[in-house]
């Protein structure tokens, strides 16, 4: 089925604009002016203008919900609204999660940081580096100057990198299948070890695999199940009941679909084969780095938890001082080559979020503040922790290819709509 006209479109903005007028009225208190329809202008034209498909967002400010609002379609095809309650892939807003789930096990003492990663993976003693290749195709390999220390696996200082990258090492990796949904980590870390790695470790920032392999070292130094810490340790004291690595028939119903955006502008659904949620089997491998589907509401507790050093409500799951440790930056002024993460704005990257360490030079760039801690997934979901101002936002949707542009217009029109940066015309 092709994308439906803009009269549906038009029509569902109306619906689900009217829904939630009715449903928040006493979400704004007198203490705090927030522009809720500065934000809800910002959502729907992205629908009506064909950036998404369907998108949902939720602001907290001081502990308060200031602004709720879901547009647009979470099935297209089936002609389903996206609402509250729609679950989604996460991708890589898995990683944060992944990260609490390794600091409260640091805070147990299970590990530390500077050592090497040898110690608790023995297979990553003996990694080596690609130099370059031979004329007949054949890897030219050296060691590395130094070993992988454990940090490296929290700030993407390894060198592990993705099969997706276009650097001559990413071949190695998809020949390899290393996410093969199969495989348990245990066979996909030594099978990582096996391969060459992308750069020097501690050179460059080089966005990977790395937090995968922090499930695996959870599950060695705890000698149990991953999915099994990150439930008992995060999902289950936050209240997240709706947050899985795989969702039962009954639940499907609610998942959002995924959608492609090709060269020409065209959208077009995702085979569901490619979005983890409507998986019929429960993969064996659970990974750090990607598989969680969730709802906005869960992942708000998880985001309000962090902005509140650790806590939610009587619940602990981290000290106030791991929090401030996983939210300073960690990346060396050595480490130049940082990929991708300038686009996000004046970044560094703590432990397993980007930490903002300026503030914008230009307009050109997404808005942030400084010391701000955030990260997104492929299908252009993003959250932020703002503790200078109290602001936590969450945003919901599921389009590829990832648009940096259409998350730097919600951040603007969230710091508008609260006053802290004036509106653009």
């Amino acid at each position: 089925m092709g994308r439906l006209p803009s009269i549906y479109v038009r029509l569902a903005i109306a619906v689900m604009s009217l829904t939630l007028g009715l449903a928040s009225v006493s979400v704004q208190s007198a203490s705090l002016q927030f522009d809720r329809e500065r934000v809800d202008r910002m959502l729907s034209a992205t629908v009506e203008d064909g950036s998404l498909i369907g998108v949902s967002a939720v602001v907290n400010v001081r502990g308060e919900e200031v602004y709720y609002g879901d547009f647009g379609f979470a099935d297209r095809e089936a002609e389903r609204l996206w609402q509250r309650d729609t679950l989604a892939t996460l991708y890589s807003m898995t990683k944060p999660i992944t990260g609490v789930t390794l600091m409260s096990l640091y805070e147990d003492g299970l590990f530390d940081l500077d050592e090497p990663l040898s110690k608790y993976l023995p297979e990553f003693a003996d990694v080596m580096v690609l130099d370059g290749m031979h004329e007949d195709g054949t890897p030219i390999l050296v060691e590395p100057v130094r070993q992988i220390k454990v940090i490296d696996i929290f700030r993407h200082t390894a060198c592990f990198g993705y099969s997706w990258d276009d650097a001559p090492a990413a071949i190695f990796m998809a020949k390899a299948d290393l996410f093969n949904s199969s495989k348990p980590l245990s066979r996909f870390s030594t099978e990582l070890a096996s391969l060459p790695l992308f750069c020097q470790p501690g050179t460059a920032w080089k966005y990977g695999v790395s937090v995968d392999v922090q499930a695996r070292l959870a599950e060695v130094i705890t000698g149990r199940p991953y999915e099994e810490l990150v439930i008992e340790r995060v999902l289950k004291p936050l209240g997240m009941q709706e947050t899985s690595y795989f969702v039962s028939t009954d639940r499907r119903p609610r998942l959002a679909a995924g959608y492609l955006r090709d060269k020409n502008g065209n959208v077009a659904r995702q085979p569901d084969s490619r979005v983890y949620g409507f998986r019929d089997t429960k993969p064996v491998q659970i990974n750090g780095g990607h598989g969680l589907i969730s709802t906005i509401d869960d992942y708000l507790k998880f985001a309000l938890m962090l902005q509140n050093e650790g806590s939610l409500g009587d619940v602990q799951i981290l000290r106030p001082e791991t929090m401030a440790l996983m939210a300073r930056d960690h990346l060396p002024q050595s480490v130049m080559d940082r990929s991708f993460l300038m686009t996000k704005g004046q970044m560094g990257f703590g432990l397993n979020f980007a930490v903002r360490t300026a503030p914008p030079t230009s307009d050109a760039e997404p808005f942030g503040v400084e010391g701000e801690f955030f990260w997104d997934g492929a299908g252009c979901l993003l959250f932020w922790v703002d503790p200078a101002n109290d602001i936590t936002a969450v945003f919901f949707t599921q389009m590829m290819p990832f648009d940096l542009n259409v998350q730097a217009k919600f951040r603007r029109a969230v710091y508008e709509a609260a006053g802290i940066v004036k509106q653009q015309r």
